[in-house]
């Protein structure tokens, strides 16, 4: 039985038949219509066959599966903007029935009348997980790299295929619900806890195991199929259900503030789907799904972060004609705490990286923090002590440009100052070998004028890593006017490499990403200076939907590093390229030594911990503070939102954004704008820019003219576009 393209089929003496799946051609497994045909296929040629006794079913990658393709997830949404334009009155009842194949292609493995097994042997997440979990058995190996999620509320929809229905007649409702409303990972052992998984076994043993499971006696019926059923903890109408039910919404508003439909409709799925018969519940469930599938928030999320951010990851920006960068060596020229960490990350990489500073003592200080981050790394279970070692072997501190004479790529990561990297560059380009690459981590200082300090202009590109880069998954490549294709390429095969998301925008002054982000501090300094309570501000900005308040996001990037960028507008723009009222309330607070997070200090006190960092009370004496019942909250969210949206708008005015996916996924990678909305553009796409500009023209009738549509925005207006229409990244005009 090897008649399949995905699949391969063998039929032991004992009658187990081992069904391999392993896609030609990818390095994981992922669900397809193809997929599903085939299994399909399968389990009637299993059923029919009296020589098979049960199967297991595995893979045969180093995973097990990642779920979903993501050519079918741009199917679902194709499909309903094509069948509302031909067929309005059905579009809905075919989406119905195009999202009930896999849910009911599972339900017809799982009712077959043999047993199948899932022998998991690494990452097993969404669809996969919902295939698994509908075998009548699943065992797992104990290998680190053993992890199981239903993610997909992280992309704005669900686990739609028998998940909300099977997982909470497995593991107790409280456990189930965090799993899917969170799309957190489980480890094996996790699983096995929460009853999702039977056993866990030595990787060697995984096959093994699963076929004994089978001649054991497996039962090839569900659970939830056998008369007198209970789910864990007995169901909806229990003393113990009555407390958490009650609590479940509302502890969800808290952490989500009602911004994702999705995470609600798990909830409903679950409360209705455990109070009706297993087939029932999963029509309920294709029913939600088919709902969520039809809101702004799931065609945003899908579009920005999942469809957006694999497409950017895989290179959609590099230069085609370019042959692939090769690191045999990567020199880091600053070695303070970016540098380290830049170094550290590539180190990580396996690519071998000399780390330089004025002397050898700071140099080696910044090898220390990569010791320091190996350290917790090894601690936290997520690297082997060996392989800390290995990655520390690859960093050799020095103090001697020298070593960069055989460097493929030298990263520039000095103090933010135009003489100190002049000098600095002037150094790297005296040793830098013909043909290499020199880039400049900068947040702010444009690349041309920094490029005019090396001897390439055209090898000379901008790469910006965000704080803290172990943790950030954004890097912004950034083009001078005589950055060459390259120079670009090499870039991003190097954040490729490293495994972080690019984007790639032209030179301005602080980019994309910081002109987006001190658009949203400016106005938090904006709402401070009318009155309003700092409680409000930041409260109003966890509502709208961003991870932190914006005082709490300009303690983390530094109070004075915003005193510092306003000196340096004034010293090279004017007096009007900075609000003396901004610059006043960032001096007083640098005067009196509140710098931010780094001093224990500044728009919050951080005291020792664990006690909580606290809001300064000196705030609420600056300025005459307004009564919290005299503000709409409403209007604050907007204000916060819009704001940043706005300027996002005009850096794709002035072309220094030209790709929408690359201002959707940078906005959400770079500082978390409200990740439920797909990004800065996606939000006004979302709302329709009529509306959005309406919206601004109010809000600067009331607040000033940083709120006034661009030339732009105003004609997009009028002609009905989008700026996924008008500025479509596929070179060719779709429906957005």
């Amino acid at each position: 039985m090897t008649d399949y393209k995905n699949f391969n089929v063998e039929t032991d003496a004992d009658g187990i038949a081992l069904v391999t799946w392993d896609m030609p051609g990818k390095s994981m497994n992922v669900i397809t219509v193809e997929v599903m045909d085939e299994l399909d296929a399968i389990i009637d040629r299993t059923v029919a066959d009296g020589a098979v006794k049960g199967v297991v079913i595995t893979s045969g990658k180093s995973s097990f599966s990642g779920g979903a393709d993501l050519s079918m997830i741009k199917a679902l949404f194709t499909l309903q903007v094509e069948e509302k334009a031909k067929d309005p009155a059905h579009a809905v009842e075919k989406l119905f029935a195009l999202t009930g194949r896999m849910s009911g292609l599972f339900r017809k493995l799982e009712t077959c009348g043999k047993p199948w097994v899932s022998a998991i042997n690494g990452t097993c997440m969404g669809g996969a997980f919902e295939l698994s979990l509908a075998c009548h058995g699943r065992v797992a190996s104990n290998a680190k790299s053993v992890k199981f999620a239903l993610p997909e509320v992280k992309v704005g929809i669900f686990p739609g295929a028998g998940g909300t229905q099977r997982v909470p007649r497995l593991a107790n409702t409280q456990d189930a619900l965090q799993m899917m409303t969170t799309g957190s990972s489980l480890s094996a052992a996790r699983a096995k806890a929460m009853n999702l998984v039977h056993q866990v076994v030595a990787p060697e043993e995984l096959i093994p195991a699963a076929r004994k499971m089978i001649l054991d006696g497996l039962k090839p019926m569900a659970p939830w199929d056998e008369k007198g059923f209970k789910a864990p903890g007995g169901g909806i109408w229990t003393p113990a259900a009555a407390q958490l039910w009650p609590a479940a919404p509302a502890i969800l508003r808290r952490e989500s503030a009602g911004n994702y439909p999705a995470a609600l409709a798990i909830l409903k799925c679950v409360y209705e789907g455990l109070q009706l018969p297993f087939g029932t519940a999963l029509k309920v469930e294709q029913r939600y799904f088919t709902h969520i599938l039809q809101t702004t928030e799931a065609f945003s999320m899908i579009r920005s972060l999942f469809i957006s951010m694999q497409e950017l990851g895989k290179g959609a920006r590099r230069p085609a004609a370019v042959p692939r960068a090769e690191f045999r060596k990567v020199g880091i020229v600053g070695a303070g705490f970016m540098g380290a960490s830049i170094g550290y990350v590539t180190a990580a990489a396996g690519i071998p990286v000399v780390l330089i500073d004025r002397d050898q003592e700071a140099a080696d200080k910044g090898k220390a923090v990569c010791e320091n981050l190996v350290a917790g790394s090894v601690t936290k279970g997520r690297i082997s002590k060996e392989d800390g070692e290995k990655l520390l072997s690859l960093i050799t501190p020095t103090a001697d440009y020298a070593a960069l004479s055989d460097a493929d790529l030298v990263i520039e990561a000095v103090f933010e100052d135009r003489e100190v990297k002049k000098a600095v560059t002037e150094k790297i380009q005296a040793v830098l070998p013909e043909g290499a690459i020199l880039a400049s981590n900068t947040s702010t200082l444009p690349i041309t004028g920094l490029a005019k300090n090396s001897k390439c202009p055209d090898q000379f590109v901008g790469i910006h890593f965000f704080s803290p880069v172990e943790k950030m998954m954004l890097t912004e490549v950034i083009l001078g006017e005589e950055t060459g294709d390259r120079a670009l390429a090499t870039a991003l095969d190097y954040v490729a490499a490293i495994k972080k998301t690019p984007i790639v925008v032209n030179d301005t002054r602080g980019f994309y990403v910081n002109r987006c982000v001190f658009r949203y501090i400016g106005e938090a300094y904006d709402m401070l200076i009318e009155g309003v309570p700092a409680a409000m501000i930041e409260n109003a900005a966890k509502m709208a939907g961003m991870p932190v308040g914006p005082l709490s996001l300009n303690d983390e990037v530094a109070v004075d590093l915003s005193y510092k960028i306003f000196k340096a507008a004034l010293a090279d723009l004017g007096p009007e390229a900075v609000d003396p009222r901004h610059m006043d309330l960032v001096t007083r607070l640098v005067e009196d030594g509140r710098l931010g997070r780094k001093s224990a200090k500044g728009f919050y006190d951080y005291p020792p911990k664990p006690a909580k960092k606290r809001l300064w009370p000196g705030l609420k004496d600056l300025y005459p503070q307004q009564k919290p019942e005299d503000l709409d909250v409403k209007v604050l969210k907007e204000r916060l939102l819009v704001t940043i949206a706005l300027e996002a708008a005009r850096t794709v005015e002035e072309g220094i954004v030209t790709d929408p996916r690359e201002a959707d996924v940078g906005s959400i990678l770079g500082f978390g704008f409200a990740p439920y909305t797909g990004g800065t553009l996606s939000y006004i796409d979302g709302m329709g820019v009529k509306t959005f500009v309406a919206l601004c023209d109010k809000l600067a009738g009331s607040y000033g003219d940083r709120f006034k549509p661009t030339p732009l925005l105003r004609d997009m207006a009028a002609k009905g576009e989008t700026f996924y229409g008008r500025f479509d990244p596929y070179g060719k005009k779709a429906a957005a």
